[in-house]
């Protein structure tokens, strides 16, 4: 819901993947936390990791922070959201089980992920949950199928193809697109941006008064997509035809012959292509 709606600005207890209990107890106030809320919770479960580690988290997820440590930012998107979002997100940030990561900082990666040709894959390749029907995320049908444009895949760093005019104009679309949100999430007349009491974490957007306050929790990314005005249409224009462009299939996209069946039944030839040249 941070992604979706307002972030909440909440703070979590983190002791890390392998911090013993004797180097937990160091942290005075946050272990005393923990012991009271979480290890009566945790003596009772199945799982003897989780018993008997009942201070570290239950899915700690080591893979994907060392996957992180490295990036000032990541790519999320929510596992089951009304629209197809993406997100960055500080690294200082640590997802729960409801958000899909993504290990990439770049904005090549991210535009690619958040233009149509990718959205109409993972509707096509991904579930349907809930009372609302809300698309679902599976990674491992929508994000590992994908056939990204041939050069800009996520097994090639980033710092590879920065030279390249085809990553170049997804970047700055994405980038753009990027800035265009974040300024209607957050206008410069609605909020305040505090430093944070530690340092090395983002500053602390903070409402300029109770009008402002109310103002800003009508915007979010869900109102904002429910809405989709003209400004945030043409942002999501201008990256489709950078990523048509990327694919080699630009003039057809001007020309209006890349219909959803057809966009579909292209990708689906490439993936096909590549699996079979595996």
């Amino acid at each position: 819901m941070d992604v979706t709606r307002r972030a909440s600005g909440k703070w979590i207890i983190d002791f890390g993947t392998e911090m013993s209990k004797d180097d937990a107890m160091l942290y005075e106030q946050p272990f005393e936390i923990v012991h009271a809320l979480v290890r009566p919770m945790r003596e009772n479960v199945r799982r003897a990791n989780h018993r008997n580690n009942w201070w570290i988290h239950g899915e700690a997820r080591p893979g994907m922070r060392r996957a992180l440590a490295s990036l000032s930012r990541y790519i999320v998107t929510p596992r089951v959201a009304k629209h197809r979002l993406f997100a960055l997100l500080d690294s200082a940030v640590l997802p729960d089980c409801q958000l899909v990561v993504i290990a990439r900082d770049d904005d090549t990666t991210f535009g690619v992920l958040h233009s149509r040709f990718h959205e109409l894959w993972s509707l096509r390749m991904g579930t349907f949950l809930g009372v609302g029907n809300d698309p679902r995320y599976t990674p491992s049908t929508t994000f590992e199928t994908f056939p990204f444009p041939e050069g800009l895949t996520p097994n090639i760093p980033a710092a590879d193809y920065a030279a390249d005019p085809r990553a170049q104009a997804i970047a700055a679309a994405a980038a753009r697109l990027n800035e265009l949100r974040e300024n209607w999430l957050n206008p410069a007349d609605l909020v305040v941006r505090v430093p944070e009491v530690v340092p090395g974490y983002p500053d602390r957007v903070l409402p300029k008064d109770e009008a402002a306050a109310r103002e800003l929790a009508k915007r979010t990314l869900t109102n904002l997509y429910n809405a989709r005005p003209a400004w945030l249409d043409n942002a999501h224009k201008a990256l489709d035809e950078a990523v048509a462009e990327a694919y080699g299939w630009g003039d057809d996209w001007r020309a209006g012959l890349l219909t959803d069946d057809e966009i579909l039944a292209r990708l689906f030839r490439l993936n096909q292509e590549r699996a079979g040249s595996a």
